[in-house]
């Protein structure tokens, strides 16, 4: 079994892996500080189970790092960690393909229900929380767009996110190491799957990952 755990915080990251180790001892741990790094973690060790993920943390904006990582390795379960409480972001995250919520003020035992739940394939809420999150309204928009962005294949999103981020054709052709052409049939790809018009609207969609609107 093969996981990463995903946090800025050091001495957060030391209790995610005490809650790891008590529940398999025997996993191969991986401690990343950023968003990068999950990725270089990942292309590493494409087998890798789960990813603990940090809700906030350098090089991911909202739920950005959630569907990047839902886009780019499908095959890797997800599993949130936050302070954040708040249900309707909860609701966001599991629209976004999350498979589990944890809260940073859950107890050992908590992280380690948690943690069997989310590699028994279940989905995990934490307890105190479950009423709330059922109860609170959910957002149409959410699953219409991450069913949208689940259609992108993992290159076609890589270009996406640097759309967004206002990389020129050239620009993204050089990170990515395509040719111009290429990101010009992607982009006409992504705008038909987005079913928008163009690079605006494309990031104004993406952009509806943030937890600040």
């Amino acid at each position: 079994m093969k996981l990463v755990i995903a946090d800025d915080h050091p001495l957060y990251r030391l209790a995610l892996t005490q809650a790891v180790r008590g529940v398999l001892p025997e996993a191969e741990l991986t401690e990343v500080e950023d968003m990068p790094a999950v990725f270089t973690a990942l292309a590493a060790a494409p087998d890798t189970d789960l990813v603990l993920l940090d809700l906030h943390m350098p090089g991911s904006h909202g739920l950005m790092g959630l569907a990047s990582l839902r886009a780019e390795h499908p095959g890797v379960a997800v599993a949130m960690i936050s302070a954040h409480e708040e249900p309707a972001t909860i609701r966001r995250a599991l629209a976004y393909g999350a498979a589990g919520y944890l809260t940073k003020r859950a107890d050992l035992a908590e992280l380690q229900a948690g943690l069997r739940a989310v590699l028994a394939c279940e989905v995990w809420l934490p307890p105190s929380l479950r009423d709330a999150v059922a109860a609170a309204p959910a957002d149409p928009g959410d699953s219409d767009t991450a069913a949208r962005l689940a259609s992108l294949s993992p290159q076609q999103f890589k270009v996406l996110t640097r759309v967004a981020e206002g990389r020129l054709n050239k620009q993204i052709a050089d990170e990515l190491g395509i040719q111009e052409r290429t990101v010009k049939a992607h982009m006409s790809a992504i705008f038909e799957k987005l079913g928008v018009r163009n690079r605006t609207q494309a990031g104004v969609l993406l952009g509806q990952l943030s937890l600040d609107r």
